[in-house]
């Protein structure tokens, strides 16, 4: 969705680029033949001490408007042929009227399409050419006993000529800063992208991990006891199912968050007001939990990572550490929670804070918050896990 809103966006397709240069402006360069030659024929009787408007001045006319059709692609030619056609009709000593807009839009093409040294030296051409033919070889071109142009007309003239350069550089500088807006909000939109994507793996990874941890155990004890003790076995499989119901639940909410990722979600998301729950689950995995400290009201993104660290780090105390006692501490001073988790190991086959995208997504969801995650052997034996979350998270600035 952010990728088409982005394509939406940008400068109009007539101002060039790759789109605008694989199609002919027929529908533009049509308009502009019709008026350069009707206001060329109305200045034609409103100027009557020049030549008359024939038939090769009306073929000027359309060839200087006809090469207006390769202006995105070859855009320096264009500039140059628009000049010397327009240059052929003035030292013809035809009419003045709007043979000069052919000019400005095939000069406004090429400083679009980037080509400014042609675009200048077009203007450039066009105006020394004039001027020549006006203080000079107006005594040897049509029409006869033409004078010399004052030179305040001299000075419109090239008024004219650094206005159409004016307006065609402020619309290149236009264009390329709607093309770098363009750019960063593709480049903002692949990145919230990408950050959603990682919040989905991690939500996923944290439900899924725990849950199948606990499965796992209570299907071994499960099995294990079927026969000497099926009302123990038959207690894990009931464990097995309300773990397996809760995985699914929480699953279905993510999934349900990326079919539809402007809606508000069915259930909240879960935080340290599940913790007892959280408990439980652990002891019906074998595991003993300890809790010490009361967490403060939090921030609801600040509650969920606080919960997902520590049901991570409990997670990894299952299926990595020999330890069937943990404790927990929670504890806020300074404007930050602190949340420690301890196991007193050893580590069985694997480190007991997990080596694979467990810890890796703890350290994701606190640094997004601003915060630190620390996981590592204790000195004494065991193992510890300590995050450190900011109490009042500063939104980020949303991307352009």
């Amino acid at each position: 969705m952010d990728e088409e809103r982005v394509r939406g966006g940008g400068p109009p397709q007539w101002w060039g680029g790759a789109a605008a240069a694989t199609r002919w402006p027929w529908r533009s360069t049509v308009l502009v033949t019709v008026f350069v030659l009707g206001g060329s024929n109305f200045a034609s009787h409103s100027q009557p001490d020049r030549v008359h408007l024939d038939l090769f001045g009306r073929v000027l006319l359309i060839a200087g408007s006809a090469v207006l059709l390769w202006r995105h692609r070859y855009p320096v030619w264009v500039a140059f042929g628009t000049v010397l056609a327009t240059v052929l009709y003035v030292g013809a000593g035809y009419p003045y009227g709007p043979v000069f807009v052919t000019v400005a839009l095939g000069c406004f093409s090429a400083v679009v399409a980037g080509r400014r040294w042609a675009a200048w030296s077009a203007l450039g051409v066009l105006w020394a050419a004039h001027l020549l033919i006006s203080h000079w070889l107006y005594r040897w071109l049509p029409p006869q006993h033409d004078h010399a142009m004052p030179w305040g007309g001299e000075v419109v003239v090239a008024t004219w000529v650094v206005a159409i350069a004016a307006v065609s550089e402020l619309a290149r500088t236009r264009r390329d800063q709607w093309a770098r807006e363009r750019a960063e909000r593709a480049q903002a939109a692949r990145r919230r992208a990408d950050e959603e994507r990682l919040r989905m793996a991690r939500e996923l990874h944290d439900v899924l991990a725990h849950s199948i941890s606990v499965i796992n155990v209570q299907a071994g004890v499960g099995l294990a006891l079927l026969d000497s003790d099926p009302e123990q076995a038959r207690t894990a499989l009931t464990t097995i199912k309300a773990a397996s119901k809760e995985a699914l639940g929480e699953v279905r909410q993510v999934l349900d968050s990326l079919r539809t990722p402007g809606d508000a979600p069915r259930a909240p998301a879960p935080g340290l007001d599940r913790l007892p729950e959280l408990v439980q689950q652990a002891a019906s995995a074998g595991l003993t939990v300890a809790v010490d400290g009361t967490p403060p009201r939090l921030p609801p993104n600040t509650d969920l990572a606080a919960f997902r660290v520590i049901q991570e780090a409990l997670t990894n105390v299952v299926r990595h550490s020999g330890s069937r006692h943990a404790r927990v501490h929670i504890g806020h001073e300074g404007g930050v929670l602190r949340l420690r988790v301890d196991d007193d190991g050893p580590a069985t086959g694997a480190d007991a804070g997990g080596s694979g995208n467990g810890l890796a997504g703890m350290r994701e969801r606190a640094a997004a918050l601003g915060g630190t995650i620390e996981a590592g052997a204790r000195p004494d034996g065991g193992f510890r896990v300590l995050a450190v979350l900011p109490l009042k998270v500063t939104p980020k600035e949303d991307d352009r």
